[in-house]
């Protein structure tokens, strides 16, 4: 048996110690009366006997009261069980050898009758006194019957020796029921046992739990409340609480802790919904620092168990990234989504329908700004910029970031359309200007796009691409224009996306074709070189013009596309032409951002069975300025195969001739900008006749663009201007084929007159 079963056994022992005093007390007082009667001493002595152990029993019951039972050990537990037993035992012989000796000596009915009743008063008690150990039952019920038995015997009255003998089945019977009372309090023992263990272990996990708990009966009173939840809600000692109504704990906690006074209105709707099972979850928060999230179960007999936990950092983190959504990080407005909800909300809360304004700024040529400066300073570029949007529209309008370089303005006025319009053209005036980043001033012009609608009919998609649909109206006006948007610009918007379609398609189709303008030499007798111009005629629009749809390509990205059917159309037309004649074809920024061309070139010519002597290759000066050392490493690659390089349209870009020492090039053309009335501007052909000294100090060849009248050509051909000539004076661009019958009529043409003298 279990040192602590066994311990609560012997401990059921020496409980109830009244009873003890009373069976005593009627005990000594019986055997006095019989003495009174019979005036026998064996009674006397009797009655003495039971005042000795009725002594050291109430002394043994004290000590074992005072005694240090956690530490007792199972021998220690049996010591006192056999001490308990020899005084149980004693008390039971003495009884049982007075009802003995009265049966054998004393025919006399009272006699027998007090003896007996009180030693059976006794074996009734045993059960109720001593079921904890079977030995004391045992002992006690033979202490008490045996004497009666032998008395019965030796009295030679059959019928007390049959009565004595039915006293057999009598102590079996109290020892069976002492057996039953022990088991049962043996196995509540041990379930009671069992439940300490579970609740020590329910109270262990309750009270480490990293969530508080409250039990809450059906009248909302405590019944259990774990430390968890007296530490988040701040209420103190948690015995104190248990039956406490769950509202005045409440209160106190947040009188305490969190508002100052008075539990909020929400908290309590939100805490009357969890209980009566409106909702099963809510999130509440009692302070700027403490945000809850509370869960409710309801219990089948009724009440409910709330659960909750400290949500505050995850609620701080999910505000971080829903305003890392929201928000750019940086400049701190509003992202495109975000503000279009923004938009909505406030078109919403209108109470009547009215004009309304957008407004879409994107910086000109901001790309500039990265590629020379760096990121990092366009980035704070941008973040200045939108400080002082913030600062001019507060109150007015609200501000959002679209994407890199665009910003939006939603203007929610009641202003006439007129009046909103100006407020528009205002903002956009104060926004351009002068900004210093690092110590490095900008200066910063917008193309803008505006939108003035009726908020009735706002439908953000809708805006979003007229607003867009004007910006692009603006830049095609050039930097720093606002447009507003009109109807027409809707319809050129689809005509040119129209146009993108098939462009694509011809592109894609092989359906383009490639006119060539001649280049001369100044007398106009040799056609040295022929340019290869792109041409696309419409199935229903007839010739599109190529700064349209080249411009157009170049939105779409498939210059590329086009630069290659280019150089292979040219290669191949080239390759029938006489072998002193050269082809010359326009490579774009874009062709030049990678080496696929050098390939493109490369299977052109080996296709073609072209010299690549007889291949020139121009390029711009912005494509030079934007990625100078990549470009610089492609035109290399392409001249050490022979390839002639030439700079286009010079002297129309930017510090161009700071760049003619340091690149692979052997030729210049010159901008027709130029030689347009250098007749009459003195001033002009200084200039012209400078940037042809400066070239031919650095040993490159000049080509002359857009030659018109005899006039200029003379010009050119007076002051040596100009290794070749190209434009309308000698021929408008031909087609391939005529290419060579053009070649051989400037070869038999009269060259004898000098070209100064022809007027």
């Amino acid at each position: 048996m279990p040192a602590d079963v066994y311990l609560s056994l012997v401990t059921s022992l020496f409980g109830n110690r009244q009873t003890l005093f009373t069976g005593m007390l009627v005990h000594i007082l019986t055997y006095l009366v019989v003495y009174h009667k019979t005036e026998d001493p064996v009674f006397i002595m009797l009655a003495v006997a039971f005042v000795v152990v009725f002594a050291n029993r109430i002394f043994l019951f004290a000590r074992f009261s005072r005694a240090q039972k956690s530490a007792w050990t199972v021998q220690d537990i049996r010591h006192w069980e056999m001490r308990y037993v020899l005084g149980g035992a004693a008390t039971a012989a003495i009884l049982g050898i007075g009802c003995g000796y009265s049966i054998l000596q004393f025919e006399d009915t009272f006699v027998e009758l007090a003896c007996v009743a009180v030693t059976m008063a006794s074996m009734v008690s045993v059960v109720g006194r001593n079921y904890g150990s079977r030995l004391a039952v045992n002992l006690q019920s033979l202490a008490c019957c045996v004497p009666i038995i032998v008395g019965a015997a030796f009295s030679q009255d059959p019928y007390k020796v049959l009565l004595s003998i039915m006293l057999i089945p009598f102590v079996l019977t109290t020892q069976a029921m002492a057996k039953g009372v022990r088991e049962f309090l043996y196995e509540n023992v041990i379930a009671s046992r069992e439940m300490k263990k579970l609740v020590v272990s329910f109270d262990t996990a309750l009270n480490n739990m990293t969530h508080g708990l409250l039990m809450l009966d059906p009248q909302n009173r405590i019944e259990v409340i774990n430390r968890k939840a007296c530490e988040l809600l701040n209420l103190g000692d948690q015995a104190r609480l248990k039956n406490c109504d769950l509202d005045v704990v409440l209160r106190y906690g947040v009188r305490h802790t969190f508002v100052d006074g008075s539990m909020p209105n929400l908290i309590q709707r939100q805490l009357a919904q969890l209980m009566d099972g409106t909702t099963s979850r809510a999130i509440m928060q009692f302070s700027e620092d403490l945000v809850m999230e509370f869960s409710a179960s309801r219990r089948p007999e009724g009440g409910v168990v709330l659960i909750f936990e400290d949500v505050s950092a995850r609620v701080r983190a999910d505000r971080r990234i829903l305003h890392m959504a929201r928000f750019d990080s940086l400049t701190g407005l509003p992202q495109r989504g975000y503000f279009a909800e923004l938009v909505l909300e406030q078109v919403a809360a209108r109470s009547k329908s009215g004009v309304v304004g957008f407004m879409v700024l994107d910086i000109d040529e901001f790309k500039h700004v990265n590629d020379m400066k760096g990121h990092v300073t366009g980035d704070r570029l941008l973040a200045a910029i939108a400080n002082r949007l913030l600062t001019l529209a507060a109150g007015s309008a609200t501000v959002g970031h679209l994407a890199g370089d665009q910003f939006a303005l939603f203007f929610p006025n009641d202003d006439r359309r007129e009046d909103l319009e100006q407020k528009m053209r205002d903002m956009h005036a104060a926004i351009t200007g002068c900004y210093e980043v690092d110590g490095t001033p900008f200066s910063v012009t917008f193309c803008a796009g505006a939108v003035l609608i009726e908020s009735s009919e706002l439908r953000m998609e809708e805006w979003q691409i007229k607003a867009d649909l004007a910006v692009f109206e603006s830049k095609s006006r050039g930097k720093g224009n606002l447009t507003v948007f009109a109807q027409e610009m809707d319809a050129r918007y689809i005509e040119r996306q129209r146009l993108k379609t098939d462009l694509k398609a011809a592109v894609d189709a092989g359906a383009l074709e490639v006119v060539y303008q001649p280049m001369f030499v100044l007398d106009g007798s040799r056609i040295a070189c022929c340019e290869a111009l792109s041409r696309w005629t419409h199935p229903e629009k007839g010739a599109i013009p190529p700064n349209i749809f080249i411009q157009i390509a170049e939105e779409m990205g498939i210059v590329a596309d086009i630069t290659r059917f280019m150089i292979r159309s040219a290669c191949r037309d080239c390759a029938t032409w006489p072998d002193t004649i050269g082809v010359s074809v326009n490579l774009s920024v874009m062709d030049l951002r990678n080496d696929d061309i050098v390939k493109t070139v490369l299977d052109a010519l080996a296709d073609s069975g072209l010299a690549p002597t007889r291949l020139h290759l121009e390029v711009t000066e912005s494509s030079l300025i934007e990625e100078l050392s990549a470009v610089r490493a492609i035109l290399e690659k392409l001249r050490t195969y022979g390839i002639t390089i030439a700079i286009d349209d010079f002297g129309t870009g930017f510090s161009s001739l700071s760049y003619l020492d340091s690149l692979p090039v052997d030729h210049v053309k010159i901008d027709r900008s130029f030689v347009r009335d250098i007749g009459e501007d003195a001033k002009r052909f200084k200039l012209l006749r400078g940037i042809v000294n400066l070239s031919r100090q650095l040993d490159l060849g000049i080509v002359v663009e857009g030659v018109e009248t005899r006039e200029q050509l003379a010009l050119l051909a007076k002051y040596n201007c100009a290794d070749l000539i190209q434009g309308y004076v000698f021929s408008m661009p031909i087609a391939s084929n005529a290419v060579a019958d053009l070649a051989e009529q400037a070869e038999k043409k009269q060259t004898s007159v000098h070209p100064a003298h022809v007027a």
